[in-house]
């Protein structure tokens, strides 16, 4: 088992790694819309979900993957009104990727931080 971590992604809010990788796979804690550079949530549920996926990008970049190597998402979103919004930006984030991912989307009370939007990502070697 190894740890992956990159300043390029937020650092936890809490006592977990930003990733591990095990047996092939890549396991992606829950990631909310903070800013690396500010340690600040951004503001806005597209803007949350865009930022996201950026931190997605650096801790996938640092264990040598790439969105096509992605197989489960999970979505964790308080307003489930936002659900087609939230499509559109999943949509294109992976538009370039043949085969996309298992996914599952919940809505949920309240996150840390207030955050509007938490995705969980596993990869594969």
């Amino acid at each position: 088992m190894r740890e992956i971590k990159t300043p390029k992604a937020p650092v936890p809010v809490g006592p977990y790694s930003q990733a591990v990788e095990v047996n092939g796979f890549l396991f992606i804690s829950g990631q909310i819309g903070i800013n690396p550079e500010t340690g600040k949530l951004v503001e806005g549920f597209k803007e949350q979900v865009i930022q996201i996926f950026k931190n997605v990008d650096a801790i996938l970049e640092e264990a040598g993957l790439k969105r096509e190597n992605i197989v489960k998402v999970t979505i964790y979103i308080t307003d489930i009104k936002k659900f087609k919004e939230l499509n559109e930006i999943y949509e294109d984030y992976f538009k370039d990727v043949s085969v996309k991912p298992a996914r599952v989307t919940v809505g949920v009370k309240e996150l840390p931080l207030n955050a509007e939007v938490e995705i969980e990502i596993v990869a594969v070697k």
